[in-house]
């Protein structure tokens, strides 16, 4: 096998280019069914969708209502963890919170957030407090179950050794069960993001502008009433390249950083 032949196979080796070759296929494929059987107003071409997507960044348009967008899901996510991990101390370390935390997740886990924006109309009005409630009611349950799961199935052995050390509540949950628990609360976040972005689209085609200017999903719903399917596109194609920056470049820097240098995964 000769020199040139190696540098191919070696770089195949690696996940990241075998998953930009996997997009580059998908575009292709893309391209390609919609050049031989689509209508360009109904289903545009990925290079139609890529040019409107680049003037829109150019234009600095796409990056504000993604910013936008941004800022809700996160201030929603952050106010989300920090009560799951409120509710999720008391069920480990009382019974009494044990069971309000099930019976809860019970009530509400299954409860979509869409179906409580007329309230959260009526309770925060048209703005950003209405998105931001709608986004912690998606991410609360999900990282409370996942979190809650992650603390009860910390080896008792582990739990004793905490606690003849002298930690109990508070300092047991951030001394042990935390740093124990943290495949499961990792996982929880996940979804919790998943779920954010579900939500915060929706929540935005139906509130509108909120705030001084509107999100990805107002961008999505305005150009679909104006026909500029190619926005629409460019508008999905946005949310997506956040997904995999986020899910590629920052969860798997904590993974690397933690579950994986702790010995809890043998990773992939």
């Amino acid at each position: 096998m000769t020199a040139g032949s190696g540098a191919p196979l070696s770089l195949w080796r690696h996940a990241p280019v075998r998953k930009a070759a996997i997009v580059v296929v998908l575009l292709l494929a893309w391209e390609g069914l919609t050049r031989w059987a689509a209508s360009p107003l109904l289903f545009p071409q990925a290079s139609t969708v890529l040019g409107s997507f680049l003037r829109s960044v150019r234009s600095g348009e796409l990056p504000g209502y993604a910013g936008q967008s941004l800022k809700v899901l996160l201030t929603g996510m952050a106010i989300g963890a920090a009560i799951a991990l409120v509710l999720t101390t008391l069920a480990v370390t009382t019974r009494l919170g044990a069971e309000f935390l099930e019976t809860i997740t019970s009530m509400f886990n299954p409860l979509p957030a869409i179906a409580l924006m007329p309230l959260a109309l009526l309770w925060f009005g048209l703005g950003v407090n209405s998105l931001i409630f709608v986004i912690i009611h998606s991410v609360l349950w999900p990282m409370s179950l996942n979190t809650y799961t992650g603390f009860i199935t910390v080896p008792p052995t582990l739990r004793r050794v905490g606690q003849n050390f002298g930690l109990t509540g508070w300092r047991l949950v951030a001394g042990i069960l935390l740093p124990a628990a943290f495949p499961y609360i990792l996982s929880g976040v996940k979804i919790g993001w998943a779920f954010a972005w579900r939500t915060i689209i929706a929540a935005e085609m139906v509130f509108g502008v909120a705030g001084s200017q509107g999100g990805l999903g107002w961008f999505i719903y305005q150009n679909r009433f104006e026909m500029n399917t190619d926005l629409v596109f460019a508008g999905l194609v946005t949310v997506i390249l956040i997904g995999l920056l986020v899910e590629n470049l920052c969860f798997k820097w904590i993974e690397r950083k933690t579950v994986l240098r702790w010995g809890m995964s043998a990773g992939h």
